[in-house]
């Protein structure tokens, strides 16, 4: 259920512009590869690993997606923010997800659910296609609460959000053979977007189609500490910001690689803010006294088995053998003899930071949670370090990666950053003067001081680099539309509209610049189209309003 979404500020009078980079991935120019090859499902590995297969089935990794008609829970309730009517059901082997505003009747319709993800453990959240385009559901199931409610982050939306990308940092971790989506769009996947449904053995083990006929297999508990790691890092860590290295995606990483060498994560140096997020758990981890003694010896898989989980029953008496296995079984017959659940104390649940109406068990194992001065320290000075997670010795590519990683927090709102964030994007330009998202970045940066040249320049070349760059090319075509270049600001926009139609700002743009040329029926068109993927946007609806009137008109 990602939190993530892009964010948009006005430029000019009619012309919205876009965040300069994406958290947590960027539009690459290469051309789309089968993420799927070589997969071959968990079934292949049953004959000969029956009892791992059967267990691993039970477990919130096998489970983590499938299709939406798979464990539903109907919804009927109303979102009061918003005034909206949802309604989640099946019929005839179908799923549909209703909406509508009761005071407005144009404001309805449905979609077809046809996925969902999460295991249910936490919750679930459901997909759906539009003209190809892979959306999120505006509304997820929450099991801990037994409650539905909008999406992480729209809680106070007083609109219907129908138009949230389904990214690939989210296909990625719930899918397995996750199929890239289509050059240029950041989602439009091929249907089905995945070879199998939930997290097979081969997201730890590798592709699996050689290893049927012979061939070898990783095993991670044989790769050094930091490819270990990186099996379980790949979904479990989320960090403050995650950069994507240049020309690689996270879906092409493979077991037994450097995951650094597709994706660097950063975190701050210090504690900032009381709440854990809830995909946390490593960083949570190194911060744990634990770990901090134990170093590369302990992992994940020092508490957790992956191939199978321990039932409700089972769960005290599992994970206190677990702790005993390090402290002895001697501690355990002095050390709070009659609490047997270790984690009840050293590892309490409490309210994710990031997605309501979820818990997030505590995996910085605290010896005093109730007392932890991580959770009862003031906030730490308005700008923090932040720093490279697992920390390694600072390289040119790590400056070219903390601009950007800045640079995401700087437009999630962090605006203090900003004059460390230019002068890093100043000197890793230096030396990657070819890098489109560094460029894209300087171009934005540039673009809200209001230094429009340079931030003009900056585009183009980023776009000369990458056409595909949907951000870049908005935000040019309100830099040459403020000019009075529409000719340009039209191919530039109608161009990122088609790749990216749940994009509402590009189209409304098109269509107020058809309007304001007096072309009423091209204008509509576009009004018509945005209200596909966006039907509750109200701009949209009032200029559609103004359109169809008798004297067609762009405002009021």
């Amino acid at each position: 259920m990602s939190a993530f979404r892009r964010r948009f500020v006005a430029a000019v009078v009619w012309v919205s512009v876009a965040s300069s980079v994406r958290t947590p991935t960027q539009t690459s120019a290469r051309p789309a590869t089968a993420g799927a090859n070589g997969y071959a499902g968990n079934q292949a590995c049953a004959d000969c690993h029956s009892s791992i297969y059967n267990a691993y089935a039970k477990t919130s990794m096998a489970q983590a997606s499938g299709p939406a008609i798979d464990n539903l829970s109907p919804a009927d309730f109303v979102h009061q923010k918003s005034g909206v009517h949802y309604r989640i059901d099946a019929d005839d082997g179908k799923v549909w997800l209703s909406f509508e505003r009761r005071n407005d009747a144009s404001v309805r319709g449905k979609r077809e659910l046809l996925y969902s993800i999460g295991s249910g453990r936490r919750g679930r959240s459901y997909l759906f296609a539009e003209d190809g385009f892979l959306f999120e559901s505006p509304v997820n199931w929450y099991t801990d609460r037994h409650v539905w409610d909008m999406a992480p982050a729209y809680g106070n939306a007083t609109e219907i959000p129908m138009n949230l990308p389904a990214f690939t940092s989210c296909l990625h971790c719930h899918f397995s053979g996750m199929k890239p989506p289509v050059l240029g769009t950041e989602n439009r996947y091929p249907i089905p977007p995945f070879s199998y449904p939930g997290v097979t053995c081969e997201r730890c083990h590798g592709p699996g189609a050689a290893h049927t006929k012979g061939g070898a297999i990783v095993n991670p508990a044989k790769l050094d500490a930091t490819r270990r790691d990186a099996v379980c890092m790949q979904c479990h860590l989320e960090g403050k910001a995650a950069i994507e290295r240049p020309g690689r995606h996270i879906y092409d990483f493979q077991p037994g690689q450097q995951l650094s060498d597709y994706v660097r994560y950063f975190v701050f140096a210090e504690q900032q803010h009381p709440g854990l997020g809830a995909v946390s758990q490593f960083e949570a981890l190194a911060e744990s006294v634990c770990k901090k003694k134990s170093g590369e010896a302990m992992s994940c898989t020092s508490c957790h088995d992956p191939h199978k989980q321990p039932s409700a029953a089972e769960r005290v008496s599992y994970y206190r053998q677990k702790c005993l296995a390090c402290h002895g079984a001697k501690y355990g017959t002095t050390h709070h003899s009659d609490q047997t659940d270790c984690t009840s104390c050293h590892m309490p649940s409490s309210l994710s930071a990031d997605v309501a109406h979820t818990e997030v068990t505590d995996h910085r194992i605290l010896r005093r949670p109730q007392v932890s001065p991580q959770l009862l320290q003031d906030p730490q000075p308005a700008l923090p370090r932040l720093v490279r997670f697992p920390d390694s010795q600072k390289t040119d590519e790590d400056l070219r990666d903390l601009a950007l990683a800045w640079e995401s927090l700087v437009n999630s709102g962090m605006t203090a950053a900003t004059a460390e964030t230019e002068r890093l994007l100043s000197s890793a330009i230096k030396t990657s003067p070819n890098d489109p998202a560094l460029l894209s970045a300087l171009a934005y940066s540039a673009q809200k001081k209001g230094d429009i040249d340079h931030a003009r320049e900056f585009y183009e070349k980023a776009l000369a680099i990458d056409p595909t760059l949907i951000d870049a090319a908005t935000n040019l075509g309100a830099i040459e539309a403020s000019r009075g270049q529409l000719r340009e600001a039209l191919r530039l926009w109608e161009d990122a509209f088609q790749r990216a139609p749940g994009e509402s700002r590009i189209g409304m743009n098109i269509a107020r610049l058809f309007c304001d040329a007096g072309q009423p029926s091209a204008s509509r068109n576009y009004v018509l189209r945005v209200l596909e993927f966006n039907p509750d946007l109200p701009e949209a609806k009032s200029l559609l309003q103004h359109l169809n009137a008798s004297a067609p008109k762009c405002k009021d």
